[in-house]
């Protein structure tokens, strides 16, 4: 037998094992896994605090506006979004137009990142592109844009890839169509996908009409069909002040907000929600508080797939321009390991590239 035969079969053993050798959980459908109702507070991974910020220094931060990132799962793609300064120094030179998406590289979680390379224009155009977000699988790039037209001021969309080494793939990008995006803003797609009960659910924010304030979180489920279903205002999580960017983690029992609401360090801070399994409705949010935040505008989390790393942007002093880059850390102290149960996972095959909502060997931007 083959090493990877044997490892998957493994991976077979040990869900099978883990499946029978306790009653304890309600299983769905399939009885492979716990519903989530039923998925007990010692089944979440447990965090120490997290850290002081640290600025990504000069070969990612630039004198323009860094922004609104996304992270690989595997630690080694750090996309952002890079818009310009009101005055000179304009934008960041290489780009499109407005705002757009960029990608920085490195060889190891801890090697040093590499300069930020423009996605190009199968990606980016004269309008503003930006927040972009990748599926779990990576085949998938979900972002805004306000330079491609569709159904309002700025669109919610989807790029797939085939090849999920290669940063530069990314085929022409899918509007994800007028029953989730309205005639106003909606902006920074967050895809949660959930294993607990096969539920994929799409956050973003947006303008539209009926919130509780000014931009507000609104869920909309993935249907059968392929296509997202109305946004569902997540009421929760907002106030009668900005509730923007989210950032979820794995497991969908955490979340972190960007918010001007009252009770912060400065003009917009990150909070954080919880709920007990994810059929639950979330906790009110709270702020991280000054570790963290500062008296300046902090927002746009976006959070590594094993919890451990926030990133964020923030206009605190030090750093080399309009918006900066930051990293925070905190420690996993037990509970599920997210990174050690994708062995498992990485045993399947890519997905099928005629999915409709598509959208380390890994290729950078001087092989293409």
């Amino acid at each position: 037998m083959k090493p990877n035969e044997r490892i998957a079969l493994l991976c077979v053993l040990m869900a099978v094992a883990d499946a029978c050798a306790s009653d304890k959980h309600l299983v769905g459908p399939g009885g492979a896994k716990p519903l989530a109702a039923d998925v007990a507070a010692e089944d979440s991974p447990a965090y120490g605090p997290w850290g002081p910020p640290v600025n990504l220094g000069s070969v990612i931060n630039s004198s323009y506006n860094e922004n609104s990132p996304a992270i690989s799962r595997d630690g080694l793609s750090l996309y952002i979004t890079s818009s310009a300064l009101p005055t000179p120094p304009g934008a960041r030179p290489g780009g499109q137009g407005g705002a757009d998406i960029w990608v920085s590289q490195r060889a190891s979680t801890d090697a040093p990142w590499g300069a930020p390379v423009n996605l190009g224009q199968n990606i980016n155009t004269p309008g503003n592109d930006g927040v972009p977000n990748l599926s779990i699988d990576g085949h998938r790039l979900y972002f805004h844009s306000g330079g491609r037209g569709g159904c309002g001021a700025a669109d919610l969309f989807v790029s797939w890839r085939q090849d999920t080494r290669d940063d530069f793939a990314w085929e022409l990008p899918v509007n994800l169509g007028c029953v989730v995006n309205s005639a106003y803003a909606d902006n920074g797609p967050i895809i949660f996908e959930d294993d607990a009960t096969g539920i994929t659910t799409l956050y973003f924010n947006s303008l539209r009409p009926g919130g509780l304030g000014d931009a507000d979180i609104y869920a909309s489920t993935l249907q059968a069909d392929g296509t997202f279903g109305p946004g569902v205002n997540v009421s929760e999580l907002n106030s009668r002040f900005a509730d923007d960017r989210a950032a979820i983690r794995r497991d969908g029992l955490e979340i972190f907000v960007s918010t001007n609401r009252p009770g912060g360090e400065g003009g917009q801070d990150i909070w954080v929600a919880t709920r007990a399994t994810t059929l639950d409705p979330w906790s009110a949010p709270v702020p991280l508080g000054p570790v963290v935040n500062s008296p300046y505008f902090d927002g746009g989390p976006a959070l590594s797939f094993d919890g451990t790393e926030l990133y964020f942007y923030s206009t605190r002093p030090g750093g080399f321009g309009g918006n900066d880059l930051y990293v925070t850390k905190r420690a996993r102290l037990g509970g599920p390991d997210f990174a050690a149960n994708t062995r498992c996972e990485k045993q399947q095959g890519p997905e099928d590239p005629g999915n409709n909502h598509r959208g380390s060997g890994r290729r950078s931007a001087s092989t293409r």
